[in-house]
């Protein structure tokens, strides 16, 4: 006996704010990348920075690079969900691509530090769904800094000593991956996805609609 292929119920529903935060170095650009590639009902949040550009990154896919003047001008006139400064810098996350996605039904990912997925759920709790990427240990933590050969030897052991300091922000996540195996991770990541889709809170307006259709 063959099973056959048939087309979904598609319920309309608000779309959410998947946050993903780690320490440097933890993997969460790798796992983003690999759910981003594998999901069309995600897109990326593009955040803007005054970081120098990385010679991996594009301007205006990995980030949007701006001036410092160019920054906290955004965030003076409210043009920012949140922002932060990070080893020196300076990171946002422009508001209005966001709140077009949502109400669209489209679910946004964002790849922040601990400081911005704090002000998000300040501002936005309903919509976010947070989650910490952990590494298996500090020793490995520190290889994958090395191996990636992006950033100078100073830069690595601040990116290190701050980590302490990134971790301790756990409880304040809702869920907790280790990354010590890739596969396992990222299929951990999905199945998170999968769930906070089904919330009732978040297809209730869809719901009524269907079940109407379905009684009536």
């Amino acid at each position: 006996m063959t099973a056959t292929t048939t087309e979904r119920v598609k319920i309309a529903r608000r779309g959410l704010m998947l946050v993903i935060s780690s320490p440097s170095g933890a993997g969460k650009g790798t796992l983003s990348r690999l759910l981003l590639e594998n999901d069309r009902d995600l897109t990326l949040s593009i955040s803007v920075t005054t970081r120098g550009r990385r010679p991996s990154e594009v301007d205006k896919v990995h980030y949007h690079f701006i001036t410092p003047q160019r920054f906290h001008g955004m965030r003076e006139g409210g043009e920012l969900l949140e922002s932060a400064e990070v080893h020196g810098n300076f990171y946002g996350t422009p508001r209005e691509p966001v709140e077009t996605a949502l109400a669209g039904g489209l679910d946004v990912l964002f790849d922040i530090d601990w400081q911005g997925a704090a002000q998000l759920r300040d501002k936005m709790a309903s919509d976010v769904v947070s989650v910490f990427i952990l590494p298996p240990t500090m020793a490995e933590l520190k290889s994958r800094l090395t191996r990636r050969a992006e950033d100078a030897a100073d830069v690595i052991e601040k990116r290190l000593f701050n980590a302490r300091t990134e971790i301790a922000q756990w409880p304040n996540f809702d869920y907790i991956v280790v990354n010590d195996d890739l596969g396992g991770a990222y299929a951990d990541l999905q199945a998170i996805l999968r769930a906070e889709r089904k919330k009732r809170e978040r297809i209730a307006t869809g719901v009524e609609g269907f079940v109407a259709t379905l009684l009536g």
